[in-house]
């Protein structure tokens, strides 16, 4: 298929970007067939609360627990701030492979994944490894850090959960095929895909399965989990809504082109990206199209949306802010390579990684650049920011934490 699920191409994605041509559709799919290679996922406490005005949930710990900041993955954490001028490198902390995975924070301790097999814990402060749990294949779905508990998916079929002290296993469930799906916690139930073409609902505490739902495709993407329903889309051509308890259909929408990009569910929107340049706002009760928005090329970078304006990243090499209710387009910001990343967005400046081997800070009012960050290698890390750091990884197996001198 066009998503394979091997990490072996990974390493050739930053040597291809050297001879394809910009805006062909040939580099399209090349770029979508190394996407999947790697899995980027495009890329959590369980008490549950109402969404705030902005539709983030509720099931979320201190600081960044999971993709995208939470279970809506708006992309947008409350009370946060982030680095806005003379960026340094903290640390960075080398792994065995690739880092596709996006890293949680959690009460001092960075969680990620890697393609050499394991997640690993590292010491916020200084970058120091505190434990390392080893998988059966390479781990590209991000981690969700959940009451002391750290639950992630790996190549090898299989979604695990370790304890966040020690790293200790806790469970695990088989799926029939890799998951590199990030996984959603609400409540107590761990939400997550898999390509063998089911999301499942597995209860946080005994790993038992709840319920399996089955789909028209191979899902790579980070389920959204707001107000009791499930969204989420497939490598195909399907946008679900399903009920978070019971695993029934709410909605189907099979209109759209296939993708990676992961919804976003913000005030009763549904935002989402796909592989035919397009970014759609459909409505989240009932699955209706709003707008869409045209790119130059696939959208494989999962929206955040904020204050009316939603986010992403395009495989055109630009950054885009467009305005939530009317898909009116309000900034571009134009990079040296496709986005694969998606935004961080926080206290007014945007977060993301390009694949031209570089961070940037954005701000998020008028599109001007900020700072940005040489890493030397493709990003497709989706960053976390918490407590004036951005934390992200690289394709050089590096973990980065970047703050202000």
């Amino acid at each position: 298929g066009r998503l394979r699920t091997s990490l072996a191409a990974f390493s050739a994605v930053s040597a291809v970007t050297t001879v394809l041509p910009r805006d062909t559709n040939t580099r399209a799919m090349r770029r979508r067939r190394f996407l999947g290679a790697a899995g980027i996922a495009l890329g959590s406490g369980c008490v549950s609360l109402p969404p705030n005005a902005e539709g983030h949930s509720t099931d979320r710990g201190s600081g960044w627990p999971m993709y995208q900041s939470g279970s809506a993955n708006s992309g947008h954490p409350r009370d946060e701030t982030g680095p806005v001028s003379g960026i340094t490198r903290r640390w960075a902390f080398e792994t065995g492979d690739a880092v596709g995975s996006s890293p949680a924070v959690v009460d001092g301790t960075v969680y990620v994944g890697s393609g050499d097999n394991s997640v690993y814990a590292v010491a916020a402060a200084d970058g120091r490894e505190r434990w390392a749990f080893e998988t059966g294949a390479a781990v590209l779905s991000s981690t969700a850090v959940i009451d002391g508990t750290v639950y992630v998916g790996s190549n090898d079929g299989t979604v695990y959960a370790v304890d966040a002290t020690d790293g200790d296993a806790e469970w695990s469930f088989s799926t029939g095929a890799a998951v590199q799906s990030s996984p959603t916690v609400v409540d107590g139930t761990v939400y997550v895909g898999g390509t063998d073409s089911y999301a499942y609902a597995i209860d946080a505490e005994s790993g038992a399965r709840q319920w399996a739902y089955e789909t028209d495709g191979p899902v790579y993407a980070s389920p959204a989990v707001v107000d009791g329903t499930v969204y989420l889309r497939t490598d195909n051509i399907g946008l679900y809504a399903i009920d978070a308890a019971t695993g029934e259909s709410r909605w189907t929408h099979g209109t759209l082109s296939g993708g990676v990009s992961s919804p976003a569910v913000v005030d009763g929107t549904y935002y989402v990206g796909s592989d035919n340049r397009r970014l759609y706002a459909m409505d989240a009760a009932s699955g209706e199209p709003q707008w869409t928005f045209e790119t130059g090329n696939a959208v494989f970078s999962s929206p955040a949306v904020v204050d009316g304006t939603v986010y992403v990243g395009s495989d055109d090499g630009s950054i885009y802010a467009i305005d939530a209710e009317s898909g009116d387009r309000e900034w571009v910001f134009r990079t040296d390579d496709s986005v694969f990343s998606s935004p961080a967005v926080v206290d007014g400046t945007v977060y993301i990684g390009g694949l031209d081997g570089s961070v940037y800070a954005i701000d998020a009012a008028d599109g001007d650049a900020e700072w940005s960050f040489a890493t030397n290698s493709p990003v497709f890390s989706s960053p976390a920011v918490v407590g004036g750091v951005v934390y992200v990884g690289d394709s050089d197996g590096n973990l980065y934490a970047l703050a202000e001198a």
